[in-house]
Protein backbone atom coordinates (compact mmCIF):
# COMPACT_ATOMS: atom_id res chain seq x y z
CA UNK A 1 0.00 0.00 0.00
CA UNK A 2 1.50 3.45 -0.70
CA UNK A 3 2.03 6.44 0.84
CA UNK A 4 -0.85 7.89 -1.11
CA UNK A 5 -3.23 5.59 -0.97
CA UNK A 6 -2.30 4.77 2.92
CA UNK A 7 -3.27 8.82 3.32
CA UNK A 8 -6.69 8.18 1.55
CA UNK A 9 -7.56 5.59 3.85
CA UNK A 10 -6.92 7.66 6.69
CA UNK A 11 -8.85 10.55 5.57
CA UNK A 12 -11.63 8.44 4.95
CA UNK A 13 -11.45 6.73 7.92
CA UNK A 14 -11.60 10.16 9.70
CA UNK A 15 -14.25 11.87 7.60
CA UNK A 16 -16.13 8.46 8.98
CA UNK A 17 -15.08 8.85 12.36
CA UNK A 18 -16.47 12.80 11.84
CA UNK A 19 -15.02 15.81 13.04
CA UNK A 20 -16.76 19.09 14.61
CA UNK A 21 -16.35 22.24 16.76
CA UNK A 22 -18.14 22.49 20.32
CA UNK A 23 -18.03 23.91 23.85
CA UNK A 24 -17.99 27.39 25.25
CA UNK A 25 -15.24 30.14 24.26
CA UNK A 26 -12.49 31.11 26.97
CA UNK A 27 -12.52 33.35 29.08
CA UNK A 28 -8.86 34.91 28.41
CA UNK A 29 -8.91 38.73 26.89
CA UNK A 30 -7.29 38.48 23.17
CA UNK A 31 -3.87 40.27 23.79
CA UNK A 32 -3.22 37.21 26.49
CA UNK A 33 -0.75 34.43 25.59
CA UNK A 34 -2.36 30.98 24.67
CA UNK A 35 -0.81 28.93 27.52
CA UNK A 36 0.37 25.17 27.10
CA UNK A 37 1.50 23.12 29.89
CA UNK A 38 4.16 20.89 29.07
CA UNK A 39 4.81 18.33 31.68
CA UNK A 40 7.98 16.15 31.72
CA UNK A 41 10.71 14.20 33.44
CA UNK A 42 13.65 16.12 32.83
CA UNK A 43 15.92 15.25 35.69
CA UNK A 44 15.76 11.34 36.65
CA UNK A 45 16.09 7.61 35.14
CA UNK A 46 13.44 9.10 32.08
CA UNK A 47 15.52 12.29 31.85
CA UNK A 48 16.28 11.49 27.76
CA UNK A 49 12.79 11.43 27.70
CA UNK A 50 12.09 14.88 28.62
CA UNK A 51 15.35 15.88 26.40
CA UNK A 52 13.94 14.56 23.45
CA UNK A 53 10.58 15.80 23.56
CA UNK A 54 10.94 19.27 24.78
CA UNK A 55 13.45 19.81 21.58
CA UNK A 56 10.79 18.06 19.34
CA UNK A 57 8.23 20.67 20.99
CA UNK A 58 10.88 24.04 20.71
CA UNK A 59 11.56 22.42 16.68
CA UNK A 60 7.78 22.46 15.97
CA UNK A 61 6.96 25.83 16.83
CA UNK A 62 10.73 27.49 15.52
CA UNK A 63 9.42 25.88 12.40
CA UNK A 64 5.84 27.09 12.28
CA UNK A 65 5.03 29.95 14.38
CA UNK A 66 4.06 30.72 17.86
CA UNK A 67 1.12 32.50 16.99
CA UNK A 68 -2.44 31.71 17.00
CA UNK A 69 -5.15 34.35 16.43
CA UNK A 70 -2.58 36.85 16.75
CA UNK A 71 -1.54 35.94 20.21
CA UNK A 72 1.03 34.47 21.15
CA UNK A 73 1.44 30.41 22.44
CA UNK A 74 3.36 30.25 25.34
CA UNK A 75 4.59 26.69 26.29
CA UNK A 76 5.82 26.55 30.23
CA UNK A 77 7.67 23.72 30.95
CA UNK A 78 7.68 21.55 34.37
CA UNK A 79 9.80 18.87 35.36
CA UNK A 80 8.12 16.15 36.95
CA UNK A 81 11.45 13.85 37.36
CA UNK A 82 8.86 10.49 37.05
CA UNK A 83 6.97 10.90 40.25
CA UNK A 84 3.53 10.85 39.43
CA UNK A 85 2.28 12.90 42.83
CA UNK A 86 4.19 15.43 40.99
CA UNK A 87 3.10 15.23 38.06
CA UNK A 88 -0.35 15.41 39.17
CA UNK A 89 0.53 18.88 41.11
CA UNK A 90 1.73 20.59 39.23
CA UNK A 91 -1.14 19.76 36.34
CA UNK A 92 -3.18 21.16 39.07
CA UNK A 93 -1.01 24.36 39.33
CA UNK A 94 -0.80 24.88 35.60
CA UNK A 95 -4.41 24.05 34.95
CA UNK A 96 -5.20 26.32 38.48
CA UNK A 97 -2.67 29.21 38.25
CA UNK A 98 -1.37 29.30 34.86
CA UNK A 99 -4.96 28.74 32.95
CA UNK A 100 -3.00 26.14 30.28
CA UNK A 101 -5.27 25.67 27.09
CA UNK A 102 -3.56 21.87 27.23
CA UNK A 103 -1.37 19.80 28.92
CA UNK A 104 0.90 17.69 27.24
CA UNK A 105 3.70 15.56 27.54
CA UNK A 106 3.81 12.91 30.06
CA UNK A 107 6.80 10.48 30.29
CA UNK A 108 5.21 7.12 31.67
CA UNK A 109 2.34 5.90 32.00
CA UNK A 110 1.68 6.17 36.04
CA UNK A 111 2.21 10.51 35.78
CA UNK A 112 -0.60 10.04 32.75
CA UNK A 113 -2.67 8.17 34.89
CA UNK A 114 -2.23 10.80 38.00
CA UNK A 115 -3.18 13.52 35.53
CA UNK A 116 -6.28 12.17 33.81
CA UNK A 117 -8.90 13.11 36.44
CA UNK A 118 -7.78 16.57 36.37
CA UNK A 119 -8.18 16.56 32.62
CA UNK A 120 -11.92 15.92 32.63
CA UNK A 121 -12.41 17.59 35.76
CA UNK A 122 -11.62 20.75 34.47
CA UNK A 123 -12.26 20.34 30.48
CA UNK A 124 -8.75 20.41 29.30
CA UNK A 125 -7.26 18.45 26.55
CA UNK A 126 -4.21 16.33 27.65
CA UNK A 127 -2.17 15.14 24.73
CA UNK A 128 -0.12 12.24 25.64
CA UNK A 129 3.34 12.24 23.69
CA UNK A 130 5.15 9.74 25.48
CA UNK A 131 3.70 7.09 27.72
CA UNK A 132 2.19 4.09 26.17
CA UNK A 133 -0.06 1.68 28.28
CA UNK A 134 -3.26 1.05 25.81
CA UNK A 135 -5.41 1.94 28.81
CA UNK A 136 -4.32 5.47 29.40
CA UNK A 137 -6.78 7.09 26.76
CA UNK A 138 -9.31 5.27 28.63
CA UNK A 139 -8.55 6.98 31.88
CA UNK A 140 -10.52 10.48 30.72
CA UNK A 141 -12.44 11.10 27.64
CA UNK A 142 -10.12 14.50 27.76
CA UNK A 143 -6.71 12.52 26.46
CA UNK A 144 -5.42 12.26 22.79
CA UNK A 145 -1.98 10.16 22.24
CA UNK A 146 0.64 11.36 19.81
CA UNK A 147 2.75 8.49 20.56
CA UNK A 148 2.18 4.88 20.30
CA UNK A 149 0.75 1.72 22.47
CA UNK A 150 2.72 -1.35 23.48
CA UNK A 151 0.10 -3.63 21.42
CA UNK A 152 0.78 -2.23 18.46
CA UNK A 153 4.22 -2.64 18.53
CA UNK A 154 4.06 -6.30 20.12
CA UNK A 155 1.85 -7.62 18.19
CA UNK A 156 3.54 -6.76 15.00
CA UNK A 157 6.86 -8.29 16.55
CA UNK A 158 5.43 -11.73 17.55
CA UNK A 159 3.33 -11.81 13.74
CA UNK A 160 7.24 -11.49 12.20
CA UNK A 161 8.37 -13.66 14.48
CA UNK A 162 5.79 -16.80 14.19
CA UNK A 163 6.89 -16.31 10.56
CA UNK A 164 10.35 -16.56 11.18
CA UNK A 165 10.49 -19.81 12.83
CA UNK A 166 10.93 -18.39 16.13
CA UNK A 167 8.64 -20.86 18.34
CA UNK A 168 10.47 -20.97 21.82
CA UNK A 169 10.18 -17.12 23.38
CA UNK A 170 11.29 -16.11 27.02
CA UNK A 171 9.60 -12.69 27.42
CA UNK A 172 11.95 -10.09 30.07
CA UNK A 173 9.38 -6.66 30.39
CA UNK A 174 9.88 -3.81 33.00
CA UNK A 175 7.41 -4.53 35.99
CA UNK A 176 4.65 -1.56 35.05
CA UNK A 177 1.78 -0.88 33.10
CA UNK A 178 3.12 -0.46 29.56
CA UNK A 179 5.59 -3.66 30.49
CA UNK A 180 2.10 -5.71 31.02
CA UNK A 181 0.93 -4.88 27.94
CA UNK A 182 3.68 -5.86 25.70
CA UNK A 183 3.83 -9.22 27.96
CA UNK A 184 0.42 -10.33 27.60
CA UNK A 185 0.13 -9.03 23.84
CA UNK A 186 2.83 -10.47 22.64
CA UNK A 187 2.40 -13.68 24.22
CA UNK A 188 -1.14 -14.24 23.37
CA UNK A 189 0.24 -13.66 19.36
CA UNK A 190 2.38 -15.85 19.52
CA UNK A 191 0.80 -18.80 21.53
CA UNK A 192 -2.10 -18.10 18.51
CA UNK A 193 0.38 -18.81 16.02
CA UNK A 194 1.83 -22.06 17.43
CA UNK A 195 4.61 -20.90 19.37
CA UNK A 196 5.14 -21.16 23.32
CA UNK A 197 6.45 -18.61 26.05
CA UNK A 198 8.96 -20.83 28.15
CA UNK A 199 9.17 -18.17 30.60
CA UNK A 200 7.58 -14.99 31.76
CA UNK A 201 10.55 -12.46 33.28
CA UNK A 202 10.12 -9.15 34.86
CA UNK A 203 12.30 -6.25 35.79
CA UNK A 204 11.64 -3.44 38.35
CA UNK A 205 11.09 -0.30 36.68
CA UNK A 206 13.67 1.99 38.61
CA UNK A 207 17.91 1.06 38.25
CA UNK A 208 17.20 -2.81 37.61
CA UNK A 209 19.76 -5.10 37.34
CA UNK A 210 19.59 -7.49 34.36
CA UNK A 211 22.26 -10.43 35.53
CA UNK A 212 19.92 -12.78 36.84
CA UNK A 213 17.13 -12.66 34.93
CA UNK A 214 19.79 -12.98 31.77
CA UNK A 215 20.89 -16.27 33.04
CA UNK A 216 17.36 -17.45 34.05
CA UNK A 217 17.02 -16.98 29.81
CA UNK A 218 20.23 -18.89 29.05
CA UNK A 219 19.29 -21.55 30.91
CA UNK A 220 15.82 -21.59 29.55
CA UNK A 221 17.52 -21.78 25.74
CA UNK A 222 14.65 -20.07 24.24
CA UNK A 223 15.03 -19.75 20.33
CA UNK A 224 14.29 -15.96 21.01
CA UNK A 225 14.15 -13.86 23.65
CA UNK A 226 11.10 -10.81 23.49
CA UNK A 227 12.22 -7.71 25.26
CA UNK A 228 10.20 -4.50 26.15
CA UNK A 229 12.28 -1.96 28.32
CA UNK A 230 11.36 1.89 28.93
CA UNK A 231 13.33 4.32 26.60
CA UNK A 232 16.80 4.96 28.53
CA UNK A 233 17.28 1.21 29.54
CA UNK A 234 18.22 -0.59 26.38
CA UNK A 235 22.46 0.70 26.65
CA UNK A 236 22.59 -0.68 30.05
CA UNK A 237 20.46 -4.38 29.03
CA UNK A 238 22.68 -4.42 25.75
CA UNK A 239 26.04 -4.17 27.80
CA UNK A 240 24.70 -7.38 30.08
CA UNK A 241 23.13 -8.91 27.42
CA UNK A 242 26.90 -9.40 25.75
CA UNK A 243 28.64 -9.78 29.32
CA UNK A 244 26.49 -13.04 29.63
CA UNK A 245 26.93 -14.31 26.00
CA UNK A 246 23.68 -14.36 25.06
CA UNK A 247 24.69 -12.91 21.33
CA UNK A 248 26.76 -15.70 21.59
CA UNK A 249 24.63 -18.66 22.72
CA UNK A 250 22.40 -18.29 19.20
CA UNK A 251 19.51 -17.16 21.55
CA UNK A 252 17.67 -14.00 18.98
CA UNK A 253 17.22 -10.96 20.54
CA UNK A 254 13.90 -9.37 19.42
CA UNK A 255 11.36 -6.47 20.95
CA UNK A 256 9.84 -3.12 20.44
CA UNK A 257 11.72 -0.66 19.60
CA UNK A 258 12.55 1.32 23.38
CA UNK A 259 15.83 -1.76 22.97
CA UNK A 260 17.17 0.07 20.32
CA UNK A 261 16.32 3.24 20.70
CA UNK A 262 17.95 6.08 18.14
CA UNK A 263 18.92 8.56 20.96
CA UNK A 264 21.28 5.46 22.36
CA UNK A 265 21.90 3.11 19.61
CA UNK A 266 25.42 4.37 18.87
CA UNK A 267 26.49 3.97 22.27
CA UNK A 268 25.47 -0.24 22.28
CA UNK A 269 28.09 -1.35 19.97
CA UNK A 270 28.22 -4.49 17.75
CA UNK A 271 26.23 -6.52 20.29
CA UNK A 272 23.02 -4.61 19.00
CA UNK A 273 24.18 -5.43 15.05
CA UNK A 274 21.01 -7.60 14.13
CA UNK A 275 18.40 -6.85 16.24
CA UNK A 276 14.99 -6.98 15.47
CA UNK A 277 12.28 -4.86 16.48
CA UNK A 278 9.18 -3.38 15.42
CA UNK A 279 7.97 0.45 16.28
CA UNK A 280 6.34 3.27 14.83
CA UNK A 281 9.36 5.26 14.34
CA UNK A 282 13.34 5.21 13.09
CA UNK A 283 15.43 8.10 12.08
CA UNK A 284 16.46 6.27 9.34
CA UNK A 285 12.86 6.12 7.94
CA UNK A 286 12.77 6.97 4.42
CA UNK A 287 10.95 9.78 3.24
CA UNK A 288 11.88 13.06 2.64
CA UNK A 289 9.46 14.39 5.61
CA UNK A 290 11.53 12.27 7.99
CA UNK A 291 14.62 13.21 6.26
CA UNK A 292 13.85 17.18 6.63
CA UNK A 293 13.17 16.43 10.48
CA UNK A 294 16.25 14.66 11.33
CA UNK A 295 18.33 17.60 9.60
CA UNK A 296 16.63 19.91 11.70
CA UNK A 297 16.29 18.26 14.87
CA UNK A 298 20.00 17.18 14.77
CA UNK A 299 21.28 21.28 13.63
CA UNK A 300 19.44 22.69 16.88
CA UNK A 301 20.62 20.31 19.19
CA UNK A 302 24.31 20.03 18.53
CA UNK A 303 23.72 16.55 16.59
CA UNK A 304 21.34 14.76 18.55
CA UNK A 305 19.69 11.85 16.94
CA UNK A 306 15.38 12.11 17.30
CA UNK A 307 14.35 9.50 18.78
CA UNK A 308 10.21 7.94 18.93
CA UNK A 309 9.80 10.55 21.94
CA UNK A 310 10.83 13.24 19.63
CA UNK A 311 8.32 12.49 16.85
CA UNK A 312 5.71 11.85 19.66
CA UNK A 313 6.56 15.39 21.34
CA UNK A 314 6.43 17.09 17.62
CA UNK A 315 3.49 15.37 15.94
CA UNK A 316 2.12 16.36 19.66
CA UNK A 317 2.60 19.92 19.13
CA UNK A 318 1.43 19.75 15.89
CA UNK A 319 -2.14 18.57 17.13
CA UNK A 320 -2.37 21.16 19.56
CA UNK A 321 -1.71 23.99 17.08
CA UNK A 322 -3.75 22.65 14.03
CA UNK A 323 -6.51 22.38 16.64
CA UNK A 324 -5.97 26.26 18.18
CA UNK A 325 -5.86 27.24 14.49
CA UNK A 326 -9.32 25.90 14.03
CA UNK A 327 -10.87 27.16 17.39
CA UNK A 328 -8.90 30.48 17.37
CA UNK A 329 -7.40 29.84 20.42
CA UNK A 330 -10.24 28.33 22.53
CA UNK A 331 -10.10 25.54 24.48
CA UNK A 332 -12.42 23.15 26.27
CA UNK A 333 -14.49 20.76 24.45
CA UNK A 334 -14.39 22.50 21.46
CA UNK A 335 -9.92 22.20 21.70
CA UNK A 336 -10.60 18.54 22.14
CA UNK A 337 -13.23 18.39 19.23
CA UNK A 338 -10.43 19.73 16.69
CA UNK A 339 -7.67 16.93 17.98
CA UNK A 340 -10.20 14.34 16.80
CA UNK A 341 -9.94 13.00 13.35
CA UNK A 342 -6.83 15.10 12.36
CA UNK A 343 -5.03 13.75 9.65
CA UNK A 344 -1.50 14.24 8.72
CA UNK A 345 2.25 12.90 7.11
CA UNK A 346 4.29 12.98 10.19
CA UNK A 347 7.77 12.15 9.60
CA UNK A 348 7.01 8.53 11.04
CA UNK A 349 5.01 8.19 8.20
CA UNK A 350 1.05 8.87 7.58
CA UNK A 351 -1.28 9.11 10.99
CA UNK A 352 -4.55 10.06 12.27
CA UNK A 353 -6.28 10.78 15.05
CA UNK A 354 -8.97 7.98 16.19
CA UNK A 355 -11.70 10.11 16.39
CA UNK A 356 -13.70 7.70 18.73
CA UNK A 357 -10.34 6.34 20.58
CA UNK A 358 -8.23 9.64 20.58
CA UNK A 359 -5.60 6.80 20.11
CA UNK A 360 -2.96 7.39 17.05
CA UNK A 361 -3.09 5.22 14.09
CA UNK A 362 -0.15 4.61 12.58
CA UNK A 363 2.45 2.18 10.55
CA UNK A 364 3.94 -0.08 12.25
CA UNK A 365 7.59 -1.32 10.99
CA UNK A 366 9.75 -3.95 11.21
CA UNK A 367 13.37 -2.99 11.33
CA UNK A 368 16.66 -4.74 12.32
CA UNK A 369 20.02 -2.78 13.52
CA UNK A 370 22.61 -2.01 10.81
CA UNK A 371 25.75 0.00 10.12
CA UNK A 372 25.00 2.25 8.00
CA UNK A 373 27.17 4.86 6.59
CA UNK A 374 29.61 4.29 9.72
CA UNK A 375 26.84 4.46 12.47
CA UNK A 376 24.41 2.07 13.85
CA UNK A 377 20.53 2.51 12.33
CA UNK A 378 17.39 0.84 12.92
CA UNK A 379 16.76 -0.77 9.49
CA UNK A 380 13.21 -1.01 8.07
CA UNK A 381 12.71 -3.80 5.85
CA UNK A 382 8.77 -4.61 6.53
CA UNK A 383 5.90 -2.54 8.10
CA UNK A 384 2.00 -3.30 8.74
CA UNK A 385 0.06 -0.25 7.41
CA UNK A 386 -2.72 2.03 9.74
CA UNK A 387 -2.17 -0.38 13.12
CA UNK A 388 -4.81 0.70 15.37
CA UNK A 389 -4.37 -0.24 19.32
CA UNK A 390 -5.20 -4.21 19.54
CA UNK A 391 -5.81 -3.22 23.20
CA UNK A 392 -9.06 -1.13 21.95
CA UNK A 393 -10.21 -4.22 19.90
CA UNK A 394 -10.21 -7.08 22.33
Amino acid sequence: MNKRSTLRAFAAAATTLGFGLVGPPTHAADTEPIKIGLILPMTGQQATTGRQVEAAVKLYLAQNGGLIAGRKVEVILKDDATVPDTTRRLAQELVVNDKVVALAGFGITPAAMATAPIATQSKTPMVVMAAATSAITEASPFVVRTSFTLPQASVSIAEWAAKNKIKKVVTLVSDYAPGIDAERFFADRITLNGGSVLEKLRTPLRSPDFAPVLQKVRDASPDALFVFLPSGQGAAFMKQFAERGLDKAGIRLIGTGDITDDDQLNDMGDVALGVVTSHHYSAAHKSPANQKFVEAFKKANNGMRPNFMAVGGYDGMRVIMDALKATKGVGGEALLAAMKGQIFESPRGPVYIDAQTRDIVQDIYIRKVERVGGELQNVEFDKQVAVKDPGKTK
